[in-house]
């Protein structure tokens, strides 16, 4: 059995966490981070499927060695790694269901940012006088 899994260039992070908190950029990252969760659940689905089908494989290739009165090492082996794959199958549904709740709450956060600061952003770009940046009074 083979994997179809590859990697996929252009690197890691969806969004690069390079310490530029202004708002467009916040709200851009948020939306790369949000997107990057909802293409990954798609790819989740298809290895649940891919697992799944494989632990299927599996018991029915120990069911056919049973049959065949071989070895009942390789019966067992082979139901245990049935077995294993069911038990990965289940971990990764809860990746898939922890994967979708953080692309909720990233969409729930930007909407939330954009509520919070989006009409500051709006006043200070719109200006023509320089305006203090965030952190300045902090002092």
């Amino acid at each position: 059995m083979s994997s179809d899994l590859v990697p996929r260039p252009g690197g890691a992070a969806p969004a690069v966490a390079d310490g530029d908190n202004r708002f467009k950029a916040v709200q851009a990252k948020l939306d790369a981070l949000g997107r990057a969760l909802d293409d990954s659940g798609l790819d989740l689905e298809e290895l649940l499927r891919s697992v799944r089908q494989s632990a299927k494989r599996a018991e029915n290739v120990a069911r056919d060695v049973g049959n065949a009165e071989l070895d009942p090492n390789f019966v067992e082996l082979t139901s245990q790694v049935g077995v294993a794959l069911d038990i990965a199958g289940g971990q990764v549904k809860r990746l898939i269901d922890t994967a979708q709740e953080t692309a909720d709450l990233t969409h729930e956060t930007k909407r939330t940012h954009s509520k919070l600061y989006g009409a500051l952003d709006d006043i200070r770009s719109n200006r023509r006088e320089k305006t203090p940046k965030p952190g300045f009074f902090n002092r």
